[in-house]
């Protein structure tokens, strides 16, 4: 790959303004024309000559009076947005390979040579409680070992995947379904931000495009397109998280899928994916197995937890599991004061150990192992130890 001319890169630029140019007609004129310019300034019957049907032709020649070219440079200039050609060695390499590559890839933040190492993390808006846990432990896990966690800056599992992988240490990147000066949905605003400070923002629509209901799907083809696989937590047959699912399938990727209750809603989508062939999913560890990946981060310090260091903590840990507990189960269950238990679950917490799932419900985060130390006495009833 070869980086594209900022004189060739101004007008492709110009160009894809134009809604009908998507990559078969990009292909047209790449292939019918010298350069870029070529294409701008050609008349009807070059671009006719090009492939272009009539409808499109009128389309050009009126983007042709009507937008400037330079001025769009200085509009992604001020965005901090960088617009990648397929051409461009800064161009995710695996994205080039699809059937529909965008012509052109808005970026704010960077894709690195890194990401290449990447997985597409794509749930519902409207996780369950056990949905949230799986993506945000999974998040984790493959964030700790190296992999670059690929969403779509949506509500719900998406917003986890990013979060999760950015308290971890890890790279993140998102692909949008408008231009990268909105931000959707608003409360992402920050997530955002810190996503493109730590990784990539990626879309292939113009500055100024406003998200639209038909914008996401082709959008879900970005996410797969970059990623070596893709893991849907939770969705139901008629998803988003199913449609990325497909595209998956269509690009040749990996493809995975987390269990879950047979009366959920939510588990339908990687139920029937699991009985059409996706890899069942219970740990980061069989993702890594999957891809040839275990190891990647082998040499990555992120993400690893301190282990317990102190009775209290140690009584905890005895008793959680992955299964949510209400804070008084857990202090009666570890013989430990309700007072002194919330405070050790805090630092657990901060220890990347505990997770509090809201309503005071806690789960591990971790299997408890050997280096925890000394075995717990038995709890006793009378709420001492």
């Amino acid at each position: 790959m070869i980086d594209q001319s900022p004189a060739d890169l101004r007008y492709r630029v110009a160009l894809h303004r134009v809604h009908r140019l998507g990559s078969m007609r990009f292909g047209m004129l790449d292939r019918f024309f010298p350069d870029m310019e070529h294409a701008w300034r050609a008349g009807s019957s070059d671009l006719a000559a090009a492939g272009l049907d009539a409808r499109t032709t009128t389309e050009v020649l009126r983007a042709q009076e009507e937008i400037d070219p330079d001025a769009e440079m200085e509009r992604l200039e001020q965005a901090g947005v960088t617009a990648l050609a397929a051409s461009d060695s800064r161009y995710p390499g695996r994205l080039g390979e699809i059937d529909d590559a965008p012509p052109l890839l808005y970026v704010r933040g960077a894709w690195r040579p890194e990401d290449e190492w990447s997985v597409a993390v794509v749930g519902t808006r409207r996780a369950t409680a056990y949905g949230r846990q799986a993506t945000a432990e999974l998040s984790r896990g493959l964030a700790a070992a190296g992999i670059t966690v690929v969403s779509g800056l949506a509500r719900g599992v998406d917003t986890i995947a990013h979060r999760t992988t950015l308290d971890t240490g890890g790279r993140t990147a998102a692909a949008l379904a408008n231009g990268l000066d909105t931000i959707y949905p608003p409360e992402n605003r920050r997530l955002a931000d810190e996503i493109a400070e730590r990784g990539a923002l990626m879309t292939d629509y113009p500055l100024g495009t406003k998200p639209r209901a038909d914008f996401f799907p082709r959008r879900n083809r970005i996410l797969s397109g970059v990623s070596l696989g893709t893991l849907v937590i939770e969705g139901d047959f008629k998803s988003g998280a199913m449609i990325t699912a497909r595209f998956a399938t269509e690009q040749n990727r990996e493809l995975f899928a987390v269990p879950g209750s047979i009366f959920s809603p939510q588990s339908r989508g990687p139920l029937g994916l699991i009985k059409d062939g996706a890899t069942p999913v219970s740990s980061a560890d069989d993702i890594l197995e999957a891809l040839n990946l275990t190891q990647i981060g082998a040499q990555m310090d992120f993400g690893r937890a301190a282990p317990p260091d102190s009775d209290d903590e140690r009584a905890l840990m005895s008793v959680l599991t992955r299964e949510p507990q209400h804070v008084d189960i857990v202090a009666r269950r570890s013989g430990l004061a309700p007072s002194i238990a919330s405070g050790t679950l805090a630092l657990l917490e901060l220890k990347g150990l505990v997770r509090d799932l809201g309503g005071m419900q806690f789960v591990r985060v971790r299997e408890e192992s050997a280096e925890y130390g000394a075995p717990i006495e038995p709890a006793r009833t009378d709420g001492t130890r």
